[in-house]
């Protein structure tokens, strides 16, 4: 998979969004349906921003990380002179 995820979204996952899901699921009840729930939607936003991709972006066609800049080749810019 190619990645989709700037640096920002990874940051913003790792380190706003995972803590702020486990402290909530410590404050509902550590044992909880609702609990589990936030520990595991923790999880994915650890993982989506370690692996770089997220899937929810891709049927939409987001991505938040630059597009690479597309090189012509030589051969190509000596053929269009």
């Amino acid at each position: 998979m190619n990645m989709n995820m700037g640096s920002a979204d990874r940051k913003l996952r790792t380190f706003v969004l995972a803590p702020a899901l486990i402290i909530a699921g410590v404050l509902v009840g550590p044992a909880g349906w609702l609990a589990i729930v936030l520990y595991v939607l923790a999880g994915v936003m650890a993982a989506t921003s370690v692996a770089g991709t997220c899937p929810l972006y891709l049927p939409f066609g987001l991505r938040t990380c630059p597009q690479p800049k597309a090189t012509i080749p030589s051969a190509e810019r000596v053929a269009s002179r």
